[in-house]
């Protein structure tokens, strides 16, 4: 078990391994398909890929890539901000896209945005098509908590 006045003390359980924490949010838009918004272990979070939806599941600027971009970061923050952490807290990002020429650059511009340059590690990764056929981004992170 962690101790109470040690506030670097990562969370455990009683055999000593770091504790597993659902991350949730009201409403959870993924909590339907059986699967969290992320998961919180020990000082890390793992999100699930964060989609161009809305808080209740609906896509969210289809065929607009940079407004799907700019949803899917919002989701993505939300997560991070219930699980302790935030987009600063990033340490590795995968995006994944339908289609790098067409999206690349503007992905860039919306990146720099929310992140400081050089400031964590990415896979920008281009697949034939996501778990919706409307969506053209999900992105997924692993951060540190403060």
């Amino acid at each position: 078990m962690t101790d109470a006045t040690d506030a670097t003390a990562v969370p455990t359980d009683a055999s000593g391994a770091p504790r597993r924490v659902r991350v949730t949010a009201d409403p959870d838009w993924y909590a339907p398909a059986g699967i969290a918004l992320g998961m919180r272990v020990g000082n890390l979070v793992f999100t699930s890929g964060q989609a161009p939806i809305d808080e209740h599941g609906a896509t969210v600027g289809a065929g607009d890539f940079e407004a799907q971009a700019r949803q899917a970061l919002a989701q993505l923050a939300l997560v991070l901000k219930n699980a302790g952490s935030g987009l600063d807290q990033v340490v590795k990002a995968t995006v994944f896209v339908t289609d790098i020429a067409r999206h690349q650059e503007t992905f860039a511009r919306v990146r720099a945005e929310h992140f400081a340059p050089h400031s964590f590690a990415e896979s920008f990764v281009e697949v034939s098509s996501l778990a919706d056929p409307d969506w053209l981004i999900e992105i997924e992170a692993i951060a540190v908590t403060s």
